[in-house]
């Protein structure tokens, strides 16, 4: 299984947009990196987002991009300051490929969790509209396959 987690494009300040919707920049950046993907071609099962409207727009930028089995749809649980077990523990047992939008520090908790057992260890450095690739097998658990930023790009 794959696991693509995505943190949302670059953000307005709450004082500008109170829904916190995407800069030009940020809807930019997403566009790179969605191209980055078309061409690598992932067969995403479904997009799940936390629904608040950054990360919301980061995943239809992202849908259109390539073939996303059952779509994107709002998802409880992925929001700044949740939780990351109850998330890792729907992985389990999961085959198809997943995408999740969300934010820091929920993203790099989830990671860090994934791969080394505990959430505080920060092992990933995201970058707002980057995405990194993890893999799981029964047989090693989850590494990094590979990250793609916006810089990059």
């Amino acid at each position: 299984m794959r696991l693509y987690l995505v943190q949302h494009g670059e953000a307005k300040s709450e004082n500008v947009d109170p829904q916190r919707s995407l800069t030009d920049k940020g809807m930019r950046d997403v566009q790179k990196v969605a191209g980055f993907l078309k061409a690598l071609g992932p067969a995403v099962s479904e997009i799940r987002h936390s629904g608040k409207a950054r990360a919301a727009q980061t995943a239809e930028i992202l849908a259109h991009s390539f073939s996303v089995g059952r779509g994107v749809r709002e998802k409880a649980g992925l929001a700044p300051l949740d939780p990351v077990e109850p998330t890792a523990k729907q992985l389990i047992g999961m085959s198809e490929d997943l995408m999740l939008v969300g934010h820091l520090p929920f993203m790099g908790h989830l990671a860090s969790y994934l791969i080394a057992g505990d959430e505080s260890l920060d092992a990933v450095a995201f970058q707002q509209g980057g995405v990194v690739c993890l893999e799981s097998d029964e047989r090693s658990g989850w590494r990094v396959r590979w990250m793609i930023t916006p810089d990059i790009l």
